[in-house]
């Protein structure tokens, strides 16, 4: 299962250069100019997971395997999108395609780097972003709720749960809300919802790109940021993408001491990543043998068939059991055979429930 980010923002705020951070690539152009991304680049990133070293430790794998998240570094938003100007049309179509946004916001002070507005304000910024997020979703189901509206009083009964569900994502929208605030009763309410593919269902994490020098506690731009984040639900961090463009740069044993200097213990990477778990509800499983220790990513909630069909779709089908063991029982028991040894390597069926950090071997038969 690929879960993907899109980065957005207005011109100009530090999502170039945030990107190619990320993914430690030159893929996307940074520069100081609007719209110089135009096709949306796409990197895989390796989430960091020290248990991962943990587990392949023990069982001496040859080869370690993290999981990933996609990042998606989408053109440039400016006023007006929603009706294509700029190019309104190619951006919220690319954000159709993602699971969560990633909105950069400028919140630091530097006139050499022009701001489309010519001033600094993270919270307008956020605002300009979001407001064409939501007529373009306004103009989209006014057209389409009336339609499913009639045919769910002629007996559609699929269109009359659109009717309801989509029904309520209007009426937000034209409070001025985003859809995301949307309460699906039912698990096909929530389909439908999820099938429309709202813009303003997406969630979000605000990503405050400071100075250098606010990177390790932000700063009072940033402090606004995190407020607004905290009254809608979503999620903050602090980043400033100019020290993650120079740490992309260094070998892996000069970056703790550079972190160090500067009050970070963490990059922004670990952090971007740990917040874009939490926003799409996910969790880890592990799968360990001689060959390799890998990651594996689902959504909090998935049982055991449906963590197996992450390796392979046979696994799922012809699904037995899972031989299950937590991880930190495996890391007690020194391994496998000390779990079971120890009574703490579950035979789990059907209807377990993942947990994060599960280390798990898979019995099928097709």
């Amino acid at each position: 299962m690929g879960f993907r980010c899109g980065i957005v923002g207005l011109p100009n705020v530090g999502k170039s250069t945030l990107f190619n951070a990320l993914t430690q690539t030159a893929a996307a152009q940074a520069a100081n100019y609007p719209f110089c991304t135009i096709e949306p680049n796409v990197g895989n990133v390796a989430v960091p997971d020290d248990r991962l070293q943990q587990l392949a430790s023990i069982a001496d794998s040859a080869k370690i395997i993290e999981t990933q998240l996609g990042f998606v570094d989408i053109a440039g938003l400016v006023r007006g999108a929603s009706k294509g100007e700029g190019l309104g049309n190619q951006f919220l179509g690319n954000i159709r395609e993602v699971d969560a946004i990633v909105h950069v916001l400028r919140c630091f002070e530097n006139d050499d780097i022009q701001h489309v507005d010519n001033k600094v304000d993270p919270i307008a910024d956020a605002e300009t972003v979001e407001t064409e997020l939501m007529l373009a979703d306004l103009e989209s189901l006014e057209k389409r709720v009336p339609n499913y509206v009639k045919k769910g009083q002629q007996g559609d009964k699929e269109a009359k749960i659109a009717a309801s569900v989509l029904g309520q994502a209007l009426e937000l929208l034209r409070e001025g809300k985003p859809a995301r605030l949307t309460q699906p009763k039912d698990e096909e309410e929530r389909r439908v919802f999820d099938q429309a593919q709202l813009l303003t269902s997406k969630p979000i994490l605000y990503v405050c790109n400071v100075e250098e020098e606010s990177a390790a506690n932000g700063n009072a731009f940033s402090a606004r940021v995190f407020e607004k984040a905290r009254a809608e639900g979503a999620q903050a961090v602090v980043v400033s993408a100019a020290i993650e463009a120079e740490i992309a740069t260094m070998e892996p044993a000069d970056r703790a001491e550079f972190l160090s200097d500067l009050g970070l213990s963490e990059t922004g990477l670990t952090r971007v990543i740990r917040a874009g778990y939490e926003l799409l509800h996910l969790i880890t499983f592990f799968t360990v043998g001689p060959k390799e220790a890998r990651a594996w990513t689902v959504e909090k909630g998935s049982k055991a068939p449906q963590a197996a069909g992450e390796i392979h779709s046979d696994f799922e089908r012809g699904f037995i059991r899972a031989e299950t063991t937590a991880f930190a029982d495996y890391i007690a028991c020194k391994g496998e055979a000390g779990a079971r040894d120890a009574g703490k390597l579950r035979q789990e069926g059907k209807d377990y429930v993942v947990q994060d950090g599960d280390v798990m071997l898979f019995r099928f038969n097709v």
